[in-house]
């Protein structure tokens, strides 16, 4: 076996080389991308120093760690592209929401005056209560949708692969695409039949009321397919002999849907309404390309609005991108990922307090 598995002080002092090695040129390239110098070559001294990092972590001779050592060198590009686009850009944001920030530099901190700026503005406070009520209807409505296409496509009604495969379509559609799709239908195709009907030109897109009605119509018929999947999923985990057992002993299929099929797809239940939660908060291009957020409120705060159906995704992108005011932006997002973290983790363990129940 010779010296292959012995630790010796020449493949210490070599793992020692190229960790500090890749340590040096790593910190010497992101101070060049701090001071704007080295341009042409700071990128190719990062990459070799992250190389010549994770070629010190994985050849230093640990016998012991040395598994773990390998699991670390696997995880770190996962790790770092998480780090570099969530948690980095999270901090700095939360750090940002605090300044003068531009969108390119900053000057001075300014305390919670972009908070209290964003509270004084009815059309934020406008879009915070839309977006509430859209998540609401929502969570109702795409998981009532979706379990009765999943007991639909699971029933022995013919063709259930076609009809699973037509229903989960709308959700291959971009939102930006479905969005210009269905103003097509909403303002130029039903119009047509309101006007032979009524002999009324009337598009539900021309209200705030009909028009935020529409955005919900599209959400559902976009995301419900998707939902539908999951359920499927856990309706064909139940086994056929207590289905079998409950027919047995007397149970109509309405019966068995309540007192069966819900409460042993509980968990599934779980994760579609967290889905559905998640996702309807975070709705934006939908939104954008159905109405941009357009319609009249006459009087919320004393104050006439003319962003009706504008849902606080696309309210913080209209501060920050088309207003200018990053700052502000910044403080808003960081309060619209503390409403979200906070309902997300009040649904999931009203839930699984739900499930234990069940």
């Amino acid at each position: 076996m010779g010296n292959k598995g012995k630790i010796t002080p020449q493949k210490i002092m070599g793992s020692m080389v190229c960790l500090i090695g890749g340590v040096a040129l790593v910190a010497f390239a992101l101070i060049l991308d701090f001071t704007k110098s080295g341009a042409s070559y700071r990128g190719a001294l990062l990459l070799i120093g992250m190389v010549a990092l994770l070629a010190g972590i994985y050849f230093y001779p640990t016998l012991k760690h040395h598994r773990t050592m390998v699991y670390i060198v696997f995880l770190f590009p996962l790790l770092f592209a998480f780090a570099v686009t969530v948690v980095i850009p999270l901090v700095l944001g939360i750090g940002y929401s605090f300044t003068d920030w531009n969108g390119i530099r900053l000057t001075k901190n300014v305390g919670f005056a972009n908070y209290i700026s964003m509270f004084k503005q009815p059309q934020f406070l406008w879009s915070t209560v839309l977006t509430f009520l859209f998540v609401v209807l929502n969570m109702i409505l795409v998981n009532v949708v979706a379990f009765l296409l999943a007991l639909l496509c699971t029933s022995k009604l013919k063709g259930q692969g076609f009809f699973r495969a037509a229903y989960f379509i709308p959700n291959l559609i971009g939102g930006i695409v479905l969005g210009y799709i269905w103003q097509f239908i909403f303002s130029e195709v039903l119009t047509k039949f309101t006007s032979a009907l009524f002999d009324s030109h009337y598009s539900i897109l021309s209200s705030t009321g009909t028009a935020f009605m529409g955005i919900i119509v599209v959400y559902i018929w976009q995301y419900a397919g998707y939902i539908m999947l999951i359920y499927i999923t856990g309706l064909n985990t139940i086994p056929g002999d207590v289905i079998e057992a409950s027919a047995i002993d007397g149970a109509k299929p309405v019966q068995q849907l309540f007192l069966v099929k819900i409460p042993m797809i509980a968990p599934t239940i779980t994760i579609c309404t967290f889905l559905t939660l998640t996702n309807a908060f975070k709705m934006f291009d939908v939104n954008l390309a159905l109405t941009n957020g357009t319609g009249s409120v006459k009087n919320f705060m004393g104050q006439y609005l003319t962003k009706g159906t504008q849902m606080l995704a696309l309210n913080i992108y209209d501060t920050a991108v088309i207003n200018n005011n990053y700052a502000v932006g910044e403080a808003k997002a960081v309060f619209f990922f503390i409403i979200l973290a906070v309902v997300s983790i009040i649904q999931v363990n009203m839930s699984n307090r739900k499930e234990v129940e069940l």
